[in-house]
């Protein structure tokens, strides 16, 4: 498997990202995308995709960066036209936190879905990644108002319950896990995980935070911890692990165009 989602220009992981793969493929993580977060950081999550052949990235604006413009649009297209950048995001809403405001949220989330969508027009497509913490109810009718094609977007880190996993399901998204369904007081997103057809569901980290158990607390998550969460997810949906394995590989190919490195799975 590779971990789908994590950060690996964050100053975590700051001179030790050889390590840090290495780590992973002794796992069985054979490889990772890693996330934009601002327009800013797009080429620098560009030049570790480049330098790393079993890394990959993304190329857009986080709700949670969202006013920490001006966002530069054009850095933003440029990135998501090379060879190594494999989705737009990960763009979205998040109600958690006070601020940014849910206005300036909006704002630029308007802003960037327009803006794939110019680029879709132009021949530029990408499947998006999407932040959706405690929005699922203020981002999908935006998301369905979009020429976008619902089945190219990812719910990922997902920590909602049975009836958000559905709402996402239902729009015709992909839902990721990250260590949380491990948690022992997160049996709501254990049960939407049940859920989730084995055709429609992904893995990552989102390292370098929530690290699965039994690696709760360690600081920061590495993209290795995606087996261990793998593995729990296999264990909830009752199917065994090397299966579980082929279906998150087969997702992931298809959802982001590449191919997942071959190696076994970790035992």
């Amino acid at each position: 498997m590779i971990d789908t989602h994590c950060h690996l220009t964050f100053p975590d992981f700051a001179g030790r990202i050889d390590e840090v793969l290495e780590q992973a493929r002794l796992a069985g993580v054979t490889g990772a995308i890693t996330i934009s977060t601002t327009s800013q950081d797009v080429e620098s999550v560009l030049r570790v995709a480049e330098s790393h052949e079993h890394v990959w990235c993304s190329s857009g604006v986080h709700p949670l960066y969202s006013d920490k413009g001006p966002h530069d649009w054009g850095a933003i297209r440029r990135v998501a036209q090379h060879p190594k950048c494999v989705a737009f995001g990960e763009l979205g809403l998040d109600n958690h936190y006070d601020t940014p405001e849910p206005a300036v949220q909006r704002q630029v989330l308007a802003d960037q879905l327009a803006h794939i969508e110019l680029w879709k027009r132009e021949g530029l497509e990408l499947p998006v990644v999407l932040h959706c913490r405690k929005a699922f109810d203020d981002l999908i009718p935006i998301l369905r108002a979009t020429a976008l094609d619902p089945e190219r977007f990812v719910f990922h880190c997902f920590t909602g319950d049975p009836g958000d996993a559905r709402k996402a399901l239902d729009l015709g998204a992909m839902i990721s896990f990250t260590g949380v369904v491990t948690y022992k007081n997160a049996n709501e997103v254990a049960e939407a995980a049940k859920l989730v057809p084995l055709d429609r569901i992904m893995c990552e980290t989102d390292a370098p935070f929530l690290s699965p158990e039994p690696k709760r607390g360690v600081r920061p998550c590495v993209p290795a911890f995606t087996a261990l969460t793998a593995r729990r997810i296999a264990q909830i949906k009752g199917v065994a692990f090397d299966e579980f394995c082929d279906a998150i590989n087969a997702n992931t190919e298809r959802f982001f165009n590449i191919r997942v490195p071959e190696a076994p799975c970790a035992s």
